[in-house]
């Protein structure tokens, strides 16, 4: 039913100690009042936290230095290290996959992570992953993971060796992977990448941009 020209007046009040909005919309209509009230709840308080996924597939990220022979070598991951050492709150579920540097994965190791990030119930995945390959993986990902955002990062330095971009870059996935829209990115260096649309520069270290 239709009516005439009304006046709508809408009240914002916040009720703190329940963590909800209260959208009081009154409608005056030839001197009645109608009032429609609608609760929309913010806040984590009042909506359960969807886990990251985080699979562990070795690169630099997780190396250990051989301090007698001088050679880079895999032996445990240090992810849950780093995580205690960020103060993370935030939930994740946690698999190592493979530890291999990222020159060494085949095409059957990046088929297996695009199965597991299709095949695990989270919807926000983080992929630890050695640089010089990102791109690669990131373009199969593209091609069969749909519906999930999914951020692959990693080190440029050892975690071993103490000054590594490692945390850094693994905070920042986190938080981009919970505010990213569905699709493949790359983070590295404070930045997130579209998938296809970023290098390693080799010369610099940095990761860039195509175009």
């Amino acid at each position: 039913m239709l009516y005439s020209p009304c006046i709508i007046h809408i009240v914002l009040n916040e009720l703190k100690q329940f963590g909800h909005f209260v959208l009081s919309c009154r409608l005056l209509h030839f001197g009645f009042l109608f009032t429609n009230i609608k609760f929309i709840t913010f806040g984590p308080q009042n909506q359960s936290i969807m886990a990251i996924r985080i699979f562990i597939t070795g690169g630099t990220f997780d190396k250990e230095y051989n301090m007698l022979n001088g050679q880079l070598y895999f032996k445990d991951t240090h992810l849950h290290e780093l995580l205690e050492k960020g103060r993370n709150q935030v939930p994740v579920e946690i698999r190592t996959l493979m530890m291999i540097d990222s020159l060494e994965m085949t095409e059957e190791d990046r088929d297996l992570i695009a199965y597991q990030c299709e095949q695990c119930e989270e919807q926000q995945i983080v992929i630890t992953h050695g640089t010089d390959t990102m791109d690669k993986t990131a373009r199969v990902l593209a091609e069969k993971v749909k519906n999930k955002t999914i951020v692959i990062t990693g080190a440029m330095i050892p975690i071993k060796f103490g000054s590594s971009d490692g945390l850094f870059n693994l905070g920042s996935a986190l938080a981009f992977a919970q505010t990213l829209p569905p699709g493949v990115y790359v983070a590295m260096n404070g930045r997130y990448f579209n998938w296809d649309n970023v290098r390693k520069n080799r010369q610099s270290g940095i990761f860039e941009e195509i175009k």
